[in-house]
């Protein structure tokens, strides 16, 4: 039995991906454009890619909201599921962040699927009412502001609206009650309201693998 330490959670998440996912030209096309403009490497891992557009596919979902697009890498997971005539809205605060995520989903294909909206989430999400309600939303942004999200989710939503919670671990420091680290703290008010708030009925799981010690929660809209 392997020793269950960093390295071999890599290897063995690079296993996944080999055998599951494979190799993508236009994914690591935005991968190699999101570091060579210094962004943080913080984008979904490509198992965790994959599994975005298999909710998005076996949800059906036609309308994705996105909060937080960083280089467009799930971005563009998810444009690709939701198919021809579906639509992907992401929110991004930075505005270098947006131009570099518009070049590379415009290079995978899907740029028509996708609309980036420039802003802080919490002033852009209130203008998102029409045309209609999300299928589902994929939450990815900064930490401390996730309770607003999940409402914001829950009220752009639908009965039976899909929400993903993305870094939902923090090194398994959501168990402390006491921590200082506003990230910790803002995830696990997440994590209780998503247990208490009767708008949601979710799960979370606990992962390791090359994002390290993490893991995501998964909502429905009641």
């Amino acid at each position: 039995m392997a020793d269950p330490t960093p390295a071999n959670w890599r290897a063995t998440d690079d296993f996944l991906a080999e055998t599951l996912v494979g190799h993508d030209g236009a994914l690591e096309a935005a991968l190699a454009a999101q570091a060579a403009a210094g962004m943080p490497a913080i984008e979904v891992a490509p198992v965790s890619g994959k599994l975005l557009a298999l909710l998005v596919r076996i949800s059906g979902a036609r309308r994705v909201l996105e909060i937080g697009t960083l280089g467009g890498y799930s971005t563009i997971w998810m444009a690709r599921a939701v198919g021809h005539g579906g639509r992907v809205v992401t929110i991004e605060a930075e505005p270098g962040n947006a131009a570099v995520a518009r070049a590379s989903i415009d290079a995978a294909g899907v740029g028509e699927r996708v609309e980036i909206l420039i802003g802080r989430a919490a002033d852009v999400l209130p203008t998102l009412a029409d045309p209609g309600p999300f299928d589902l939303v994929f939450v990815d942004a900064d930490k401390e502001s996730n309770t607003l999200y999940l409402d914001w989710a829950a009220r752009l939503g639908r009965s039976g609206t899909v929400v993903v919670l993305d870094n939902i671990g923090r090194a398994g420091d959501i168990v402390d009650p006491d921590s200082a680290d506003s990230m910790v703290v803002g995830t696990r008010a997440a994590l209780e309201m998503l247990g208490t708030d009767p708008r949601f009925d979710a799960t979370a799981l606990q992962t390791v693998g090359i994002k390290g010690w993490d893991g995501v929660a998964i909502a429905v809209v009641a």
